[in-house]
């Protein structure tokens, strides 16, 4: 349970953030897809500033996880259509929901419970996947 609760407690922490920042904001989201407003697209884009050399700090130090186990990030897979296809839909979800996944949560938590709605549609759309995923070109 001690191993699980720091997770946990690092989830809050993001939450919180994303909420405090606007993040997670239907009429942020609409400002960023109508081009209305840097905002989204600045927490964004500090986000990749912040990831890529933290990502290139941990391969070149070879870093361990809280187990002690190295972490090993494998190579992407260059196969650029499915990203294309991929970005695509998942960007279109986000438009017509104004809410990506990870925000649902913290919306729920924040008292707008209508958003049960929108992960049980995320939750149908990733159980459809699995089960469709031996079919799909990949």
């Amino acid at each position: 349970m001690m191993h699980s609760s720091r997770y946990i407690l690092v989830g809050i922490l993001f939450g919180i953030t994303l909420y405090k920042a606007e993040a997670v904001s239907w009429f942020r989201i609409y400002e960023m897809f109508h081009f209305q407003s840097f905002h989204m697209y600045g927490i964004i884009f500090s986000a990749i500033a912040l990831g890529v050399p933290i990502v290139q700090w941990i391969k070149r130090r070879h870093l361990k996880s809280i187990e002690g186990k190295e972490i090993v990030i494998p190579p992407k897979d260059r196969s650029f259509p499915r990203y294309i296809i991929g970005g695509f839909i998942f960007g279109c979800g986000w438009a017509l929901a104004g809410v990506c996944p990870g925000p649902m949560f913290i919306l729920m938590g924040s008292g707008y419970t209508v958003f049960v709605v929108f992960l049980l549609a995320a939750m149908t759309g990733t159980v459809a996947y699995g089960m469709l995923r031996s079919k799909l070109p990949h």
